[in-house]
């Protein structure tokens, strides 16, 4: 049996890694999806085998490793006819190492977007589900205004400013030569060259029948467990939307300068921006 190839996808949310994987699993050499359990699983075991715990008087590194690519293999073992697994959660960036010690060909992609407009889109979808109190908000405090909300979401440990940490971590660390960034707006305008230059980073041979015209996909059980309808769900043809802000200008001008991949470049990670040939 031929042994899976493992690559990743992470970076921001409402910034096109449903939009990704809905594109790259229409190759069937390529199995790709929303957030995976993965992730949290690889961390619930390390946590178990670190020192201090009886488990880790018990194990040696090698051990440690075949546990971990184990969680892998276990999610992974449904019968499939993909090649490739892109396993996707925003949480990778922030375990390039363990990536790199596990599958030293793996590339990770991070969907990457102005934060301003990762706001508003998240305002949106919360204005279109009025008669739901979101699992992203713990409190009525955080959730009661438009302010409130935002500078939640901001925080290190929550929906925007952990990926936005992690993408940073990622960006300028070791294994930064391991890391493409993929603007969102870029992949809507134009998906087949932004998607012909994920292939050729991934090292994957290019597939002749995608199709820009009829994208499918959707995850309504997850959102609406999440309180958040139509949060992973693609529209059928790839284009982009033009449209006005609604959050208040203040909030737009505080985070409108968070983007620090556009203009330093003092990092090995491949960007796909507009000013890329």
């Amino acid at each position: 049996m031929t042994e899976k190839k493992y690559h990743f996808i992470a970076g921001l949310p409402r910034s096109g890694s449903t939009l990704l994987s809905a594109l790259l699993k229409q190759n069937p050499r390529f199995n790709a999806n929303i957030s995976s359990p993965v992730a949290p699983l690889a961390s619930a075991m390390i946590k178990l085998v670190s020192a201090g715990t009886e488990i880790s008087l018990s194990l040696n590194e090698n051990q440690k490793r075949n546990l971990l690519k184990s969680i892998f293999n276990a999610y992974y073992s449904e019968p499939c006819a993909a090649e490739v697994l892109f396993d996707t959660n925003r949480a990778w960036c922030s375990k390039m190492a363990l990536l790199d010690q596990l599958f030293p060909e793996a590339k990770v992609i991070a969907c990457v977007r102005d934060i301003p407009w990762i706001m508003d889109s998240i305002e949106r979808l919360l204005l279109k589900n009025p008669f739901e109190n979101t699992k992203l908000f713990s409190s009525e405090s955080e959730r009661s205004t438009v302010y409130s909300r935002m500078a939640t979401l901001a925080k290190h440990d929550r929906l925007i400013g952990f990926p936005w940490a992690a993408l940073k971590e990622a960006y300028y660390g070791a294994f930064s030569h391991k890391l493409l960034l993929v603007e969102y707006d870029l992949l809507v305008r134009s998906p087949e060259k932004v998607l012909k230059l994920i292939y050729q980073f991934t090292e994957e041979p290019w597939f002749d029948g995608h199709d820009f015209e009829n994208v499918d996909f959707e995850a309504p059980e997850f959102d609406e467990a999440l309180g958040l309808a139509g949060l992973h769900t693609v529209r059928k043809k790839v284009e982009p939307i033009e449209r006005e802000p609604i959050l208040p200008p203040d909030i737009f001008e505080k985070y409108i300068n968070m983007a620090f991949w556009r203009n330093d470049e003092r990092s090995r990670s491949s960007v796909i921006k507009p000013t890329s040939k």
